[in-house]
C-alpha cells in the first residue's frame, strides 16, 4: 500500500500534479485535467480555497492582535492594579497554559471531526471572554489573569486545525505560498496588537477600551468561516485514488511522531522561537519605556497611557519586520532548495543564529541610543521571523495527513510549555531578584540583564535546528511513501462508535 514515490522537494506525499514533472509529452491538456483533478480530490473549487486562505488569514490576524494587545497597554495595567513585573508576566503565561493544555484535544478532535463546526465554536467563546475581561475591576486582578487563561480555549481550538485545512487545499509551492500568506498575520497581527491596544487606550484616556476592539472583528470572523470556508477532505490531494490512508489511534499517532526525528528536533527549535518572542512581546515596550525613562527623555507613569508612543513604534517595526522576516525566509528557502533538500532547517538555523547579536545589541545599547536599539529590534526580529512559515511546511511534509492536527498540537504543547507560557513570568522574576532599589536605574537594568537570556536561548533554538537538517530528507521520504504495517490498527465505526480493528480485517 505505496504513497507514491518522491517527486518534489516541496510536497509531503505525491499527487496527480506531480506526476506530471519530467513528462513533458502528455502536454498542456494534461495539465488542465489534473489540475481539475487536485480541485475535485479535496472538494473544494479553486476560488473557494482561495478565499478559505484569506478567511484564515484573517483570523489568525485577529488572533494575535488580541494576545499582544495587552502588551501594549501593560505599564498601564501596572500602574492600575499597582501589580509588580513577576505578576505582570502572568497575564502573558496563563493565557499560554490555557493554550497549551487543550491543545492536543483540539489536535485530536480535529483529526476526527469537521474543523470547521470546532473553529466557529472556538472562536465565539474566545470573543466573549476577551470582551469580558475588558470589564475586569480594580480590585480583583485574579479576575483578568481567569479571563485571559479562557481565551486560550478559543485560540487553541483554531491554531491547531487551521493549518491541517491549508494542507488539505494545495500541495507542492502553492502550499508553501498558502502558508506564507496565513503566517503573515502572525508579526502583523501582533504588530497591530501594539498599534491598536496602545492607541485605542490613549484615545479613550482607559486601557479597558483597548481589550474591546477584537471581540467584535471575532464575531465578524465566525460569520466569514461559516459562510466561506468548506470543509476540505483530508488528504485526499496528495494521494493518489487507487491509495486511501486511515486513522490510527491517538497513541499509535504519537508513537510515531515520538520518532519523527525532523519533527521532533524541528519542534525544540521552534520553542526557542516561542521563549524569545514570547518575552519580547510582551517586555519590549515595558523595557523601552523604561530606558526614556532612566534616559531622561520620558516622563515616570503616573496617569496611565505610559507606553503609547513606545507601544506604537515597536509595533510598526513588528508588522514591517514580520513581513520581511516571513517573505525572505520562504524565498530564500525555495532559492536554496535548487542545491539542497536540507534547505528548509538550514534557513531556519541562520534566522535564529543571526538574530541572536541583533537582539543582545538591541537590548545593550538601550541605556545610550535609543534609535540604534530600535534598529537592532528590527534586524533581530526580521531573523527571527524567517521561520514561520517554514516550520509549518516542514511539520506538514514530515507528518502524514491524517496525524497533522496531532502533530500540530504536539508541536504547540512543547514549544508553549518550554517556551512562552513561562518566559514573561521567567523574565519578570529574574528582573524582581535582580532590582537592588526601586530607583528608575534598577527598574531598567534589572529587567535589560534579565532579557539578556533571550539572546542565548536564540542560540540553542539555531543548534536544534541545524540537527534537524541531519534527518531531514529521510523523514520526508518516510511520509511520502508511507505504508501502514501489516495488521496495524486502524479506528473504524463500529455501532456507532469508534473501534481499533486490524488492517486485514477490513480489507477485501
Amino acid at each position: 500500500m505505496s504513497l507514491g514515490e518522491h517527486t518534489s522537494e516541496s510536497a509531503p506525499f505525491s499527487s496527480d500534479d506531480s506526476e506530471a514533472e519530467g513528462q513533458d509529452e502528455r502536454g498542456a491538456g494534461d495539465g488542465v485535467a489534473q489540475q481539475t483533478q487536485e480541485e475535485s480530490a479535496s472538494g473544494v473549487s479553486r476560488v473557494r480555497a482561495l478565499l478559505t486562505v484569506f478567511t484564515l488569514c484573517y483570523i489568525n490576524l485577529l488572533n494575535y492582535m488580541d494576545r499582544f494587545t495587552v502588551a501594549g497597554v501593560l505599564p498601564d495595567i501596572e500602574q492600575y492594579f499597582g501589580i509588580d513585573d513577576s505578576k505582570s508576566g502572568l497575564l502573558q503565561t496563563v493565557f499560554i497554559c490555557s493554550y497549551m493544555f487543550l491543545a492536543p484535544v483540539f489536535g485530536y478532535l480535529g483529526d476526527r471531526y469537521n474543523r470547521k463546526i470546532i473553529m466557529s465554536v472556538g472562536i465565539t467563546f474566545w470573543s466573549l471572554v476577551t470582551l469580558a475581561s475588558s470589564y475586569t475591576p480594580k480590585e480583583h486582578f485574579w479576575a483578568l489573569l481567569l479571563t485571559r487563561g479562557l481565551v486560550g480555549v478559543g485560540e487553541a481550538s483554531y491554531s491547531t486545525i487551521a493549518p491541517t485545512i491549508i494542507a488539505d487545499l494545495y500541495v507542492k509551492g502553492k502550499r508553501t505560498n498558502m502558508l506564507s500568506i496565513f503566517y503573515f498575520a502572525i508579526p502583523f497581527g501582533s504588530g497591530l496588537g501594539y498599534i491598536v491596544g496602545s492607541q485605542v487606550g490613549n484615545l479613550a484616556h482607559d486601557w479597558h477600551w483597548a481589550l474591546r476592539v477584537t471581540p467584535g472583528l471575532g464575531l465578524i470572523a465566525v460569520v466569514l468561516l461559516l459562510l466561506v470556508v468548506k470543509e476540505p477532505k483530508r488528504g485526499a490531494i496528495e494521494v493518489r485514488p487507487e491509495h486511501q490512508l486511515h486513522q490510527t489511534s491517538w497513541l499509535k499517532d504519537l508513537q510515531a511522531l515520538s520518532k519523527n526525528y525532523s519533527f521532533v528536533l524541528s519542534t525544540f527549535g521552534f520553542t526557542a522561537v516561542a521563549f524569545v518572542t514570547g518575552s519580547l512581546a510582551l517586555w519590549a515596550p515595558t523595557f523601552l519605556f523604561r530606558a526614556a525613562v532612566f534616559n531622561g527623555e520620558r516622563a515616570p507613569c503616573v496617569e496611565g497611557n505610559c507606553a503609547s508612543s513606545d507601544s506604537l513604534i515597536f509595533g510598526a517595526i513588528t508588522c514591517v519586520s514580520g513581513v520581511l522576516g516571513v517573505a525572505s525566509g520562504v524565498q530564500v528557502s525555495r532559492q536554496l532548495r535548487k542545491r539542497t533538500a536540507r534547505a528548509d532547517p538550514l534557513v531556519c538555523a541562520a534566522g535564529l543564529l543571526l538574530s541572536a547579536p541583533f537582539l543582545y545589541m538591541a537590548i545593550v545599547f538601550a541605556q545610550d541610543s535609543t534609535i540604534a536599539t530600535y534598529i537592532f529590534i528590527f534586524l533581530g526580529e526580521t531573523f527571527l521571523s524567517m521561520n514561520w512559515a517554514i516550520v509549518a511546511d516542514i511539520l506538514l511534509y514530515v507528518v502524514v495527513p491524517t496525524r497533522r492536527s496531532t502533530a500540530e498540537a504536539l508541536q504547540i504543547v512543547i514549544s508553549h510549555l518550554l517556551g512562552d507560557a513561562g518566559s514573561p513570568y521567567l523574565i519578570g522574576v529574574v528582573s524582581d531578584s535582580l532590582r537592588k532599589t526601586d530607583s528608575f536605574l534598577w527598574q531598567f537594568r534589572s529587567l535589560q540583564l534579565s532579557l539578556l537570556l533571550c539572546a542565548f536561548v536564540a542560540v540553542v533554538g539555531g543548534a536544534f535546528f541545524l540537527a534537524t537538517a541531519l534527518y531531514i530528507e529521510q523523514d520526508r521520504n518516510r511520509a511520502e511513501n508511507y505504508v501502514p504495517i501489516d495488521d496495524e490498527p486502524i479506528v473504524v465505526p463500529k455501532s456507532g462508535r469508534s473501534t481499533r480493528v486490524p488492517v486485514s480485517s477490513v480489507l477485501i
